[in-house]
């Protein structure tokens, strides 16, 4: 009896999600944005139709109260969300507005594209989910901050944060320069304290004006001083 090969159909490749290039790439509902120095993202009373992932540079997250007064809430960088309320909360108004502080770029998301993403794929709900608990970390760390720590105290942690020290990697050790003005915000105090205690940081060699700021390790004994 002869034999009767049959024809094998050759099997389609399967390919691996990789949350890394969902979140480097533009793609179906995912669009990068370049971004110039103070540009506005998205502004406090806005619908929230998407959600951003900044890829590089620097953006200050601030809010306004019905008397006029702003507030900056946050200060987030390279691997950080924005926006991510209306994901975690269906939240459809924007409650803060996010601007650049330097140039850099971000990967804006569509909701539904995210929320289909984060059903679908493990392995970026993981990521999604462990930033959600960090950023719920950091509001808790920075309410204690400011009930029991001193200005100074205060704005040494908001510089080092700035820096990225205590985050996986090495820290960036030179930052944009920021305004006083915003530091002082973040802290909850004076832009004259903030002057002082930046001027007493310097002459200690804690940090070095250059055109940018740079930060030095050694800024951890503010924190770790009683």
């Amino acid at each position: 009896m002869a034999d009767v090969s049959i024809p094998r159909t050759p099997l389609k490749k399967i390919r691996l999600f990789d949350p890394s290039a969902f979140l480097a790439q533009a793609g179906l509902g995912r669009v990068i944005v370049a971004l110039k120095k103070k540009q506005i993202i998205f502004s406090q009373g806005e619908r929230a139709e998407a959600i951003f992932y900044v890829q590089h540079g620097k953006v200050r997250l601030s809010v306004i109260s019905s008397a006029g007064k702003e507030a900056t809430i946050a200060l987030l960088g390279e691997g950080d969300f924005l926006g991510e309320e209306c994901i975690a909360n269906s939240q459809t108004i924007r409650m803060a507005t996010a601007e650049s502080i330097t140039g850099g770029t971000v990967l804006k998301i569509e909701r539904k594209e995210m929320v289909r993403a984060l059903h679908e794929q493990h392995a970026l709900s993981d990521i999604f989910v462990s930033y959600l608990l960090s950023r719920n970390l950091r509001v808790q760390e920075d309410l204690v901050d400011q009930l029991f720590n001193s200005s100074e105290k205060r704005l040494a942690r908001t510089l080092l944060l700035l820096a990225q020290f205590g985050k996986e990697g090495p820290p960036e050790t030179v930052i944009p320069r920021i305004s006083q003005e915003v530091l002082a915000a973040m802290v909850g105090t004076t832009r004259a304290r903030v002057n002082f205690f930046m001027n007493r940081f310097r002459k200690l060699g804690f940090i070095e004006y250059n055109g940018k700021l740079q930060i030095h390790r050694s800024l951890l004994s503010v924190i770790l001083h009683d």
